[in-house]
């Protein structure tokens, strides 16, 4: 049983990042599992820190970004989600090629979400492992009927 509440598709995931941070640091929807959101990032100068490796940051942005897009396609259009809390391990080193990160929910509740995103090299080693937790809010303007 599928956990998301909207109906979407990878075309239309990466159209809504044209022009945001997500597509300044090349971060492309690839998967939208069962229970799972899949991205990946290039690994280049766009996102390495001044010696030359990912950036800690990037990794972070890329974490949200799959766990946020995640925890709102699971409320349904009366509700949206926003972040309260990340946290990241950065754990191995990454000069070159792509990194993938997959969201999966670890508690999807009425208030709050938390999701676990785990982002990996192309030889499918952990480079970081992030928590991020998410408030669900009402949508005040379906509420009103705008």
């Amino acid at each position: 049983m599928s956990i998301w509440q909207r109906d979407t598709n990878l075309q239309l995931l990466n159209a809504t990042s044209e022009g945001t941070l997500v597509s300044h640091l090349g971060i492309v929807y690839t998967e939208i599992g069962e229970n799972s959101l899949v991205g990946t990032m290039p690994v280049g100068p766009q996102v390495h820190q001044p010696i030359g490796m990912l950036h800690g940051g990037a990794s972070v942005v890329l974490a949200e970004t799959l766990g946020s897009v995640a925890a709102n396609l699971c409320v349904d259009r009366a509700h949206y989600c926003v972040g309260l809390d990340i946290n990241a391990n950065h754990v191995r080193a990454v000069r070159k090629g792509v990194v993938t990160g997959t969201a999966t929910p670890v508690h999807l509740g009425r208030l709050t979400q938390v999701w676990q995103i785990d982002i990996v090299d192309d030889k499918n080693k952990l480079v970081c492992a992030s928590r991020l937790t998410v408030a669900v809010m009402q949508n005040k303007k379906v509420m009103q009927g705008a």
